[in-house]
């Protein structure tokens, strides 16, 4: 009973300037790891923290609201600090959602950030706008998508690749259509230069599940999307597919595993992706037989082919996941689950072969949608974990530090 009101819940979640140098370094004991907090560089009500990491330093996004105007802020962690943090860009147009928030990628002094920005006056009307700026130059708020139809644009990811970037979206320019039964979600991708250019723009799915989050990366053979697809007919199977950049064309849809979940909506809980060389892993929430759970899988063949998946919970699951390889080609993975009263953020170091460390709470937070998706980015032996704290009376950006031991 208790896993069934848990998916319930999910269910019902569905209605589908600079500033002064912050020098930061704190210890406190949680459990069994000494965790280093780090204090954020945000102001007033923050949230959607997205971190990213590029030659050994440390890079996050967040959002802030005063009034009716959202900004996006964005810092750089060197050496225990901060660097100035920057305003990106601001509006009172944007479409702000604690499922689909900004992404971040890094190439060398090359920043890329996507904002989302209301089309027409629909809920979910609202393109996509990238800003990519370095110390030299700045491009803003140039259009990613050019279909010119007000619908849904969003749920970006991307990753540095080959000079520039890979970037994946869920596009809904073919949800008008006067007969309903033709609409569907699609997922595209594109590849875009550090001067901004916008290159092979192209659909690889033709229906995807609507509002779940995308994930990318690269392997040896090149880009790599994960996501929630949605399947053909009134099946409504609402497992993770996987498509990779092949010897110059993108592969057909193929599941990461047969979960086999059947569900009449989306549950707004997408997969998280890293690779390393020719190794892949994937992490995914699935409620698949009103059992939620996190599950994970390894494949050391580009994401070719995936091992028999793991699961990684503790008993029961909330989702949101994120993941990230260490040097020995095992991987961390973050998520949320219930623990009695509580809901924890928990870290878990799993191996290759199936076995897993023991679980460590990072911190108890909340089921509610404002916590968002924590963010979990890994450089050298050192773990980040970044997460959006609803204790007290506005939500704020919380990040903490933890050293890896072999």
């Amino acid at each position: 009973m208790k896993h069934f009101l848990f998916l319930i819940l999910l269910i019902l979640l569905v209605s589908c300037k600079k500033e002064k140098k912050v020098k930061t370094e704190s210890e406190t004991k949680t459990l069994s790891s000494v965790f280093t907090k780090i204090n954020v560089p945000t102001s007033g009500f923050s949230h959607l923290p997205r971190l990213s990491s590029n030659n050994g330093s440390l890079h996050l996004s967040w959002m802030e609201m005063k009034d009716s105007v959202a900004t996006l802020k964005y810092a750089k962690y060197t050496k225990s600090s901060w660097n100035d943090s920057e305003i990106v860009s601001s509006g009172k147009d944007w479409f702000v959602n604690w499922a689909d928030f900004p992404a971040l990628a890094v190439n060398g002094e090359h920043v890329l950030i996507n904002t989302l920005q209301k089309s027409t006056s629909g809920t979910y009307d609202y393109d996509i706008k990238l800003h990519l700026f370095s110390s030299k130059t700045k491009k803003e708020n140039f259009l990613l998508h050019t279909d010119g139809v007000s619908a849904e644009h969003g749920f970006v990811s991307m990753h540095v690749y080959d000079g520039g970037y890979y970037i994946s979206w869920l596009d809904g320019r073919n949800t008008k259509n006067k007969d309903a039964e033709k609409n569907q979600m699609t997922l595209r991708n594109a590849f875009i230069d550090t001067e901004g250019k916008i290159s092979e723009e192209v659909e690889i799915d033709e229906r995807v599940c609507d509002c779940c989050s995308t994930a990318t990366a690269i392997s040896n053979n090149g880009p790599i999307v994960v996501y929630r697809d949605r399947s053909n007919g009134k099946q409504e199977i609402r497992d993770i597919s996987i498509v990779r950049w092949v010897d110059g064309k993108w592969t057909a849809p193929k599941p990461v595993h047969e979960d086999n979940w059947k569900l009449n909506g989306c549950p707004v809980n997408g997969s998280a992706i890293d690779t390393k060389e020719s190794n892949v892993v994937v992490a995914w929430f699935t409620a698949e037989n009103e059992t939620p759970r996190i599950m994970m899988a390894f494949s050391d063949n580009n994401g070719e082919n995936f091992k028999n998946p793991v699961r990684i919970d503790g008993g029961n699951a909330i989702g949101r996941v994120d993941v990230n390889f260490l040097k020995d080609n095992s991987a961390l993975i973050s998520w949320l689950e219930p623990k009695g009263e509580d809901v924890v953020l928990q870290v878990a170091r799993v191996y290759k072969d199936g076995h897993k460390d023991e679980n460590i709470t990072i911190v108890n937070t909340s089921a509610e949608r404002q916590s968002g998706f924590p963010q979990l980015e890994v450089i050298g032996d050192t773990v980040y974990v970044a997460w959006t704290d609803l204790k007290k009376e506005k939500p704020t950006v919380k990040m903490i530090s933890y050293t890896i031991s072999e």
